[in-house]
């Protein structure tokens, strides 16, 4: 591939990567708008999924109604009639998959709904450790993690600050009582250490990514998953039952996931 090929390359997947963080953004927001109108959200992610699927129904007719140039032999003809059944089969597996998605994860902003429900129970897991939340300066904490260059997702898809704050507090119940007093330098330790690593899940898992397209792997790119891989690697179970019962368990599963935890995570 050419220096000139692989730019123009370069700048499509760009331009995909934007396309498939705005639609992010777009379904959070219909999301939360017709559940606020009293849709349910099983009803919401049934219609969202059928707009979804037919968006690729309309590509599919896109491509099979292109022709090859007039006055083409005929043998490109037929290639290029071979080629056009060959993307239009996958769009068509791609519309049947896209509409038949209705039992998948709940999107982000019926996460953050749900974390948002549990305050009373966020109060009772912080009266049980007030300790933990008096040894740790939150501020420093979260001010070691938006320093690292990996953390640097579009702010528009970080939690609202009550929901962050609710994370990490359940994040940092979960660091020993030998750590507390200098845990943000051994964060920034951490992020040092494993920066290459950070930047890669961000890539794979992050806001934009297919894997993020339905909501899933909501944490990755927040600030506060830096504290949640660092207790991935250094405290999982204690991490777990932290985490259990208080936040949602899929958010915790995909980001284990993602970090490529070598503790498996246990229910």
């Amino acid at each position: 591939m050419s220096t000139e090929q692989h730019d123009a390359y370069g700048e499509e997947l760009a331009r995909i990567s934007q396309h498939q963080s705005d639609a992010v953004t777009a379904r959070i927001t219909v999301v939360e708008a017709l559940t606020l109108a009293g849709v349910s959200p099983a009803q919401a992610n049934e219609l969202v999924s059928k707009l979804e699927a037919g968006a690729v129904a309309g590509a599919h007719t896109w491509v099979s109604e292109n022709s090859p140039p007039h006055g083409s032999e005929q043998a490109f003809e037929d290639g290029w009639f071979k080629g056009v059944r060959a993307v239009a089969s996958q769009l068509l597996e791609i519309a049947d998959t896209t509409a038949s998605q209705l039992g998948r994860a709940e999107s982000n902003a019926l996460q953050l709904a749900k974390i948002r429900q549990r305050n009373s129970r966020v109060a009772q897991a912080e009266a049980s450790a007030p300790a933990a939340a008096a040894a740790l300066d939150v501020d420093e904490v979260l001010a070691v993690a938006r320093r690292c260059t990996w953390a640097c997702a579009d702010p528009d898809h970080f939690f609202d600050p009550d929901a962050s704050q609710e994370i990490l507090a359940v994040a940092l119940g979960a660091v020993r009582d030998e750590e507390r007093a200098d845990y943000p330098p051994r964060l920034a330790t951490f992020a040092d250490r494993h920066r290459q690593r950070l930047e890669e899940m961000l890539r794979a898992f992050g806001p934009g990514s297919a894997p993020a397209e339905y909501g899933r792997y909501a944490l990755v790119g927040q600030p506060e998953s830096l504290v949640i891989c660092e207790r991935l690697d250094t405290a999982p179970l204690l991490l777990q039952g932290m985490w259990h019962g208080e936040l949602e368990d899929v958010l915790l599963d995909d980001l284990a996931y993602a970090w490529g935890s070598r503790h498996r995570l246990r229910r």
